[in-house]
């Protein structure tokens, strides 16, 4: 079966790190496909508040994830520092992804290669919306 494939980038310019707990691991006791999919949520959340923007407030409009995609290089474990560095790029009418490179610095190695697809959205009209112009100094790529 082929796997996706996802390349990091040369730069990350924004990093956090988030500690993983016992309750995020999966029956094989390491962390679960589920609970990376939350910690890069509270790193995609910790992205844009170092940017002074929140997930309801991108610049005058709301975000929702479009898609995500994520490629799973090593196993992490309860107590696991996790460094979450994330970048944003490839903006469109109305839109953008935010690339993340998950490692743990204790060691150094490549924990996962994420990338999310964010749009612009009108929760109230159902609708989406066009990238605000007050947002383009954060893209990088």
């Amino acid at each position: 079966m082929p796997r996706l494939k996802l390349n990091p980038l040369n730069d990350y310019p924004f990093s956090t790190e988030i500690t993983v707990r016992t309750t995020d691991l999966n029956y094989g006791g390491h962390l679960g496909n589920d609970k990376l999919v939350s910690l890069v949520h509270e790193a995609r959340v910790a992205f844009l508040a170092g940017h002074g923007f929140t997930e309801k407030d991108f610049g005058g409009t709301p975000l929702i994830l479009g898609d995500i995609a994520a490629v799973y290089l090593e196993e992490a474990f309860a107590g696991d520092v996790l460094r979450f560095e994330a970048a944003a790029g490839e903006p469109t009418r109305c839109g953008f992804r935010l690339f993340f490179r998950v490692t743990r610095p204790a060691d150094g190695k490549p924990i996962a290669l994420v990338e999310n697809g964010m749009v612009c959205y009108n929760y109230q009209t159902h609708s989406i919306q066009p990238l605000p112009k007050t947002v383009k100094h954060i893209f990088k790529t």
